[in-house]
């Protein structure tokens, strides 16, 4: 194993940190904000309701990851399809949130896309609206 905890994986540097950009993609979206949660940095609707929240290794992690409410199903389905790149969260993985590791090849546009399932999961009718 590397550092980042896989088999030809890079080691997680700072440098790499995915945080600004995952934090973008969260902020863009209506409503939404920031702050913490149990010690990470967390994103939500109207400051209620989370809709993803960024772990480094907090959790057992062995990277950068976040965690998010995924649709009927998917949590199932990627898990199984991609266990290195996917997982279940300790806490909330029983009420279907994904795992989702950010330290192995990233696709953007990917995250952007489950981040918008997660914030839709959780979004009023009204904000949601908004997206499309």
């Amino acid at each position: 194993m590397t550092g980042a905890g896989f088999v030809g994986a890079p080691a997680y540097t700072a440098a790499m940190d995915p945080l600004p950009r995952l934090r973008r993609i969260c902020l863009a979206l209506p409503e939404s904000s920031e702050r913490l949660s149990h010690g990470c940095p967390a994103f939500f609707v109207r400051e209620k309701k989370q809709f993803a929240m960024y772990t480094v290794a907090a959790y057992d992690e062995p990277g950068p990851a976040i965690w998010c409410p995924a649709p009927l199903g998917a949590q199932a389905d990627l898990v199984d399809a991609e266990p290195d790149r996917f997982f279940v969260p300790p806490y909330v993985g029983h009420r279907g949130w994904l795992g989702v590791r950010l330290d192995v090849d990233l696709d953007w546009s990917e995250i952007d896309g489950i981040v918008r399932d997660a914030y839709r999961m959780v979004a009023p009718k009204k904000l949601l609206a908004q997206l499309d």
